[in-house]
């Protein structure tokens, strides 16, 4: 009879993780994912950052990040409950208030957008983008003197935050205000040279009111710049008024201006876009 073999139960073997090394490696993947954020690559970008949010868990930064990318990419609800986690390790970083603010602002929940930037400026009261951004949200209210209020105290904090005086301009031209929407726009380019938006609307101001050889040379110019703004969906996306856009369409369809179309164009990020 053969003999009965013992039989011995595999002890399974325990891998010992290392806490540390892991938040330094999640922290190490958030650096990679922000660097390739700065570059557009927000589908790369993304599942670092998730990741790193599983490894580096208690760390605010991260979950920032990841909430982020996730407004970016219009994951909205996604982004929200990162931004939450974010807040609950730190509720005493203005800068998440300010991405729920975004998340809200593209959702179009604008007076909850309004208290998000609210409460980020009790934290961080002469931060320019959250003063704009606040600004932004108040012109989508309406409230119109709001609006320019924030946009006045952007600027006061940094006299080279051209967007603001762009919009205070947008805000002007729909008032019927077109001297001055002319000299915010003015002191916009003035300050960025390479600024598209403030540039074609000074341009479609300018050729409106009978300046037409300046317009036409400044409206090249714009788009020359970034051909976007030739787009009349993305400048409404930017907060342009329909008197604008209504001025805007007929410099559009110009001959001289058709044809600097046909030229090849560089891309900008738009200072204007409410999303930061």
């Amino acid at each position: 009879m053969p003999k009965a073999a013992n039989a011995q139960a595999l002890i399974p073997h325990t891998l010992q993780l290392d806490a540390t090394k892991l938040e330094k490696q999640g922290l190490s993947l958030a650096q990679e994912a922000a660097q390739l954020a700065q570059f557009q690559q927000v589908e790369l970008a993304l599942p670092r950052a998730r990741l790193a949010s599983q490894l580096a868990p208690g760390n605010d930064k991260v979950w920032l990040l990841l909430g982020g990318l996730q407004i970016q990419t219009k994951e909205f609800d996604g982004a929200i409950a990162s931004l939450k986690k974010a807040q609950s390790i730190n509720p005493k970083n203005g800068d998440i208030l300010f991405a729920l603010g975004s998340a809200n602002f593209q959702q179009k929940n604008y007076q909850a957008a309004v208290v998000n930037y609210q409460d980020g400026l009790k934290l961080k009261p002469n931060d320019p983008e959250g003063l704009f951004d606040l600004g932004n949200a108040y012109f989508m209210l309406g409230r119109l003197p709001d609006a320019i209020a924030q946009y006045d105290k952007a600027v006061s904090q940094d006299k080279k935050f051209w967007p603001a005086l762009n919009n205070i301009g947008l805000i002007n031209y729909e008032q019927g205000n077109i001297p001055d929407a002319i000299k915010r726009w003015q002191s916009a380019v003035t300050l960025d040279k390479k600024a598209a938006e403030p540039l074609l609307a000074l341009a479609v101001a300018l050729y409106t009111k009978g300046d037409t050889q300046q317009g036409l040379t400044l409206g090249e110019a714009a788009l020359r710049i970034d051909s976007r703004y030739a787009n009349l969906n993305f400048l409404k996306e930017n907060l342009w008024g329909d008197r604008l856009l209504s001025d805007t369409k007929k410099f559009l369809e110009l001959p001289r201006i058709q044809s600097a179309l046909q030229q090849p164009a560089s891309s900008s990020t738009p200072g204007q876009q409410p999303t930061q």
